[in-house]
């Protein structure tokens, strides 16, 4: 099972949106804290619809206490700022995709620390602003998924 990490996400249509992919994906998704929102929010029910309870949800305090927990595992962390495309690397079941918050992206301590692990989708130069949070998961994601010939399929 692949993983989605939201560091400190700040819109609920977003994680909403975030959270009915992971569903429908067999994704677990990851979301630490602090949240820009309730979990409780109508708004990230009404994107997620009815498939928010389906969510595998695990809540965080912080980046520190989910590295503690999940340290040991393979991560790549979604940038603008990476060099490597998101489709480069060749996923394995159990890896970790993570997203920073909308407004400000991924912090530079975890930029720095995690440098060989960042990946990124390729856009125009000309504008140097991002594609939305549920968008951009949904390519890797899918990629990832891909590699893993969508390994929630039955043949």
């Amino acid at each position: 099972m692949l993983n989605v990490v939201l560091l400190e996400p700040e819109i609920p249509h977003n994680t909403g949106a975030i959270g009915r992919t992971c569903a429908l994906t067999n994704t677990k998704l990851h979301l630490i804290e602090p949240l820009g929102f309730s979990l409780e929010e109508k708004h990230l029910r009404r994107c997620g619809l009815d498939y928010w309870p389906l969510v595998n949800l695990e809540v965080h305090r912080d980046f520190s206490s989910f590295m503690e927990k999940y340290g040991q595992g393979r991560f790549f962390f979604a940038t603008t700022k990476a060099k490597r495309l998101y489709d480069e690397p060749r996923y394995q079941d159990g890896d970790f995709i993570v997203f920073g918050k909308e407004t400000k992206g991924l912090p530079e301590e975890i930029l720095s620390a995690y440098e060989d692990n960042l990946i990124k989708i390729p856009m125009i130069p000309e504008i140097q602003r991002s594609l939305n949070l549920s968008n951009s998961c949904s390519i890797i994601l899918y990629e990832a998924l891909r590699q893993l010939t969508f390994p929630f399929l039955k043949r």
